[in-house]
């Protein structure tokens, strides 16, 4: 009988000792090692995180060969893709090769040997184990690998939907926790400012955003790229699209309130996948607004002392990746919007 490993996945942790996987240095990705609440999947691709992998693509000059390697290397040092600079990692597809007997025991367990999946927590902390990479598509953030990876029995998966394709699914439900947030923060008649308007997080959250805040609200987006502006109007998730460097807080706050009446927002989503926007996010915010960091590029500390040096009352929300029933909502999005799923055909898959 495997041994019972903790139910978060702590007994992975090689350094330092009394930390979870996500904090830890070094875990164990040994995969002959079977605990019997784990599940061990084959995994087929990464999804490596925006922020992580534009910074990885930096570092290595944009070289394929050099960003496998690096990839490799951290993998192989670490035993999980995270990101040392960006602590950030992303998620799997694969399939079931492995359930522990205390898991399939359990009431309610829908998954069998042979399952395909998506994982829906962080590469961060999730045990992988890299034999060879075969393909690195820099265009999408997606690594194809021949690997292993483990899920703690407190894990979150998605089952492959049947009316999509794998890599259509796997691309929305790679930002699953954005537009899930967008439909549970904003209310009717709000004003909604998304910074990243252009990528995947932000033409989803501008979907969900668009439906709460109803006809008397609004859903601005923000781009730096003025040619984005057409094809997002045409999308349908934004009532404005305006052109502003979000690394440059008063250009985005002008822009942003002339398009509003010169009103404040309501709330703010960050989706964008480079650092030092934090400001651009909050200081469009009215005072008890709400801003929601989906990026992991953002800095706790740039904007907690931000928001204070500018006497900003928000209530800022980190983006955590999970919340109840985030990966229905977001494959729905697809299901519901042809414009946006033909648009995740032609550029995330």
């Amino acid at each position: 009988m495997a041994m019972k490993g903790n139910k978060y996945g702590s007994h992975r942790v090689i350094e330092p000792k009394g930390v979870l996987t996500q904090a830890a240095w070094k875990i164990d990705n040994d995969m002959t090692k079977l605990y019997s609440n784990e599940i061990i999947c084959n995994v087929t691709s990464l999804n490596v995180d925006s922020a992580s992998f534009t910074q990885i693509e930096e570092a290595c000059g944009g070289d394929e060969q050099k960003i496998g390697e690096m990839i490799m290397g951290i993998v192989a040092e670490r035993g999980k893709q995270q990101n040392p600079v960006t602590g950030s990692g992303g998620m799997f597809k694969g399939e079931v090769a492995y359930i522990g007997e205390d898991l399939l025991a359990k009431p309610g367990f829908d998954l069998k040997v042979g399952d395909k999946i998506v994982s829906l927590v962080s590469l961060s902390m999730t045990p992988l184990k890299i034999e060879k990479i075969l393909a690195i598509h820099k265009d999408i953030d997606r690594v194809d690998i021949v690997g292993q990876a483990v899920l703690f029995e407190s894990a979150l998966y998605a089952k492959m939907p049947d009316d999509m394709s794998e890599p259509l699914a796997l691309a929305a439900l790679d930002v699953a926790g954005a537009p899930a947030q967008a439909r549970k923060l904003p209310k009717e008649g709000d004003s909604v400012l998304i910074l990243g308007a252009n990528g995947k997080s932000g033409v989803l959250c501008g979907w969900e955003a668009m439906k709460k805040v109803g006809p008397n609200g609004k859903v601005v987006g923000v781009v730096r790229n003025p040619k984005q502006v057409p094809d997002l109007m045409e999308l349908g998730v934004y009532t404005d699209v305006i052109v502003a460097d979000c690394t440059k807080p008063v250009e985005v706050m002008e822009a942003a309130l002339a398009v509003n009446g010169g009103k404040e927002y309501d709330l703010s989503i960050s989706c964008v996948n480079i650092e030092s926007c934090e400001m651009s996010a909050i200081l469009p915010v009215r005072d008890d607004g709400k801003v929601y960091f989906f990026s992991m590029a953002t800095s706790f500390t740039k904007a907690a002392l931000g928001a204070e040096g500018i006497g900003k009352d928000v209530e800022m929300i980190v983006g955590n990746g999970y919340t109840k029933n985030h990966a229905n909502i977001t494959l729905d999005v697809l299901r519901e919007s042809e414009k946006l799923r033909k648009l995740f055909e032609a550029k995330y898959i």
